[in-house]
């Protein structure tokens, strides 16, 4: 099991990516949460294998059609657990 957060950088909101990073990762069979950030960022928490978590991490780094993604800031291990993958409210 792997857990990270990350921070996604860039024309990444009015884009489609939470709803497509939460297609993505229910495809990869990832668990998880992401939500908007006042900021203009996009942060998310993944929870599973570590090889789907990783795949869900590249696609973070183009995201969906309209995107441009600068950047994707990864920190391992949070200790969250998640069930499922939710959109969260903005913060």
């Amino acid at each position: 099991m792997r857990t990270v957060t990350m921070t996604v950088t860039g024309r990444v909101q009015g884009v489609g990516f939470r709803y497509s990073l939460r297609s993505e990762a229910e495809r990869l069979g990832v668990d998880g949460w992401v939500r908007n950030r006042r900021d203009g960022s996009v942060e998310a928490f993944l929870a599973g294998d570590p090889d789907d978590v990783e795949a869900a991490i590249a696609w973070a780094h183009d995201g969906p059609p309209g995107a441009r993604v600068d950047e994707v800031d990864v920190v391992e291990g949070t200790g969250e657990t998640a069930s499922g993958f939710e959109i969260r409210d903005t913060v």
